[in-house]
């Protein structure tokens, strides 16, 4: 799963990486290292022969919903089943986005005692991550809001060591497809996993607790750790 991640980088550092224009003036949120469900977050979305940065809320509101408290169900979708579920299945055809992130956290059972550990998973090289994300629009008027998913995936790797899920991290040779920019992609391919190189250039990081609440922000939460029982190191991936 996918239910916190950091995304510190300004609306221009993303419309260079994404090959995007701004459409957030007025909207953008401050540098964020604990994102958490419903906060407003950056998506990448295609329109027409351009992509475009918006700002979205995290957890997936379909336009049938009753109300926005679906949202709170719908921060991830699973790969397996995008298109069987009602909520996910249209915006998978024709609804996708990108959710850019510079890592994500998750938490493990210590094996040194009780609780559990907090991990980031972050680009050894520093890089922007794209996870796959699916969007909608629900109300109208004054009402009107974007809202979006994060698609997951089963881990693979050392992550798997985590959690047995995983955001479904596209390179970017493969955000033209996802973002339905070309010729039309079968699922299966649209929804392969993050490929052996990308999982293999993320940084395993342990974290201190202060991530596990959500009022707690900055730099600090993505600082590695080594007083954490049995992490004697960050750990690269191969």
């Amino acid at each position: 799963m996918c239910g916190r991640y950091a995304s510190t980088r300004s609306p221009d550092e993303l419309t260079l990486a994404f090959d995007a224009l701004d459409d957030t003036t007025g909207k953008a949120p401050p540098p964020d290292y604990n994102v958490a469900p419903t906060k407003p977050v950056y998506a990448v979305r295609a329109d027409g022969s351009s992509r475009r940065l918006d700002v979205v809320s995290w957890g997936l509101v379909p336009s049938w919903a009753r109300d926005r408290r679906i949202a709170g169900r719908l921060l991830n979708a699973r790969a397996e089943t995008l298109d069987e579920k009602p909520a996910f299945r249209a915006a998978f055809a024709r609804r996708r986005c990108l959710v850019p992130a510079d890592g994500w956290y998750e938490w493990t059972p210590r094996r040194d005692g009780p609780g559990k550990q907090p991990y980031f998973m972050t680009p050894v090289d520093g890089s922007v991550l794209a996870f796959a994300g699916l969007w909608e629009t629900w109300g109208s008027g004054d009402g009107r809001v974007v809202t979006c998913t994060v698609v997951t995936t089963a881990s693979h790797g050392a992550l798997a060591d985590v959690h047995d899920r995983m955001p479904l991290v596209l390179p970017p040779d493969r955000w033209a497809a996802w973002l339905g920019e070309g010729p039309q992609c079968p699922p299966a391919e649209l929804l392969a996993p993050t490929p052996v190189g990308v999982v293999g250039a993320i940084e395993v990081r342990p974290v201190g607790p202060r991530i596990g609440n959500v009022r707690n922000n900055g730099p600090d939460l993505v600082t590695a750790r080594y007083d954490c029982g049995d992490v004697a190191s960050t750990t690269t991936l191969s």
